[in-house]
């Protein structure tokens, strides 16, 4: 008889990337740890790009999306090209 298999309670991390310009199609992707949905064809295709590439670096760097802090997120985004929007407030 085989064990059976214990579950953890350690929360898995996803991102989120959401195109908020449209050209009338629908667009969802999912790959791991993240999920896209909207855009034009030309953002969905960066936000998949970005989210890859993401990806990639978690694995150089022997870690999953849920391990790192949000300042090594934050240092990993900004590495593939993406930035922090910091709205002024008023």
């Amino acid at each position: 008889m085989s064990k059976p298999v214990k579950k953890t309670n350690q929360a898995k991390a996803v991102m989120l990337g959401v195109g908020l310009d449209s050209d009338g199609h629908k667009r969802v992707t999912k790959g791991e740890n993240f999920t896209l949905v909207g855009g034009s064809k030309d953002t969905h295709e960066q936000m998949t790009e970005k989210a890859i590439k993401i990806n990639e670096k978690l694995k150089q760097k022997g870690k999953q999306l849920e391990d790192v802090s949000s300042e090594e997120f934050d240092d990993i985004a900004h590495s593939v090209g993406l930035h922090r929007n910091n709205p002024q407030s008023n």
